[in-house]
């Protein structure tokens, strides 16, 4: 792919693959400057919160049109990696805004009633990857992975346990200390101290009823009926860095989830 395509390139193989038996695919020109645009997020050249230029100065510089400049900004935005502001311009998303932190946190209150987080760190401790762990997390078997144990509450109610997984060589400086005295997202600290933005996951859910140990850290009555949701998070360039698996308390809450 060129790093200066331009208008007259809709037709050239810029960014296409060839398969042995199989004809070539081309991507259309806003896609590579999308691609482009991502690389530069991607390498940290506009870092999160910052305004990133214009989409007639991006023109410029990729040589192409400010049409065709929009159509990108358009996707990325759809993609929550940038924000576009009424008259102020487009900014790199980041974790410290409050919609991108409901990106993914799906519980959703019955009630209107004001809800006042916090964290209750249980553990924390560098470990060897177990394998499911190490699979998920594209490493090899016995790496070593940060886990974290914590329990969220909502107006001092106990209401998810999570366990969490990190590949330990890019979060190999996180402490319990960090952890316990940062008030923010926790994404929002990984992407300001560790440089690892959180673009995507997957998650899987099903029912359970909780543990011994779940019952005691939720304060609930053993085999209470919880809700697993186990996620697989992903940075640029669809790279996994974290396996997040939590136990949710439903009975004043509801998972909600948008279908396009």
């Amino acid at each position: 792919m060129s790093t200066s395509p331009t208008d007259s390139d809709n037709n050239a193989p810029a960014g296409a693959t060839a398969v042995a038996g199989a004809s070539p695919t081309f991507s259309p020109l806003y896609q590579q400057i999308k691609a482009l645009i991502t690389r530069r997020l991607e390498l940290g050249e506009w870092k999160p919160g910052e305004l990133i230029p214009s989409e007639v100065e991006l023109g410029n510089v990729f040589k192409v049109s400010q049409g065709t400049v929009r159509k990108a900004i358009d996707e990325l935005a759809a993609e929550n990696l940038v924000v576009r502001r009424q008259g102020k311009g487009t900014f790199v998303a980041t974790h410290h805004e409050t919609l991108s932190q409901f990106r993914f946190l799906r519980l959703v209150p019955d009630s209107d009633a004001l809800q006042i987080a916090t964290n209750k760190l249980i553990d924390i401790k560098r470990v060897r990857a177990p394998a499911e762990v190490a699979r998920q997390l594209d490493l090899k078997a016995g790496d070593s992975v940060i886990f974290i144990k914590r329990v969220k509450s909502f107006n001092d109610v106990p209401t998810i346990l999570e366990d969490i997984w990190l590949p330990g060589a890019i979060f190999k400086s996180l402490t319990a200390e960090r952890l316990v005295e940062y008030k923010g997202p926790l994404y929002g600290l990984f992407e300001t101290e560790f440089g690892t933005r959180m673009i995507r996951a997957t998650e899987r859910i099903r029912a359970i009823q909780a543990t011994a140990e779940m019952a005691e850290l939720l304060r609930v009555a053993q085999d209470c009926p919880l809700l697993s949701v186990e996620r697989l998070s992903f940075t640029y360039g669809d790279k996994p860095v974290e396996v997040r698996r939590g136990q949710y308390l439903t009975d004043s809450y509801y998972y909600q989830s948008e279908l396009n």
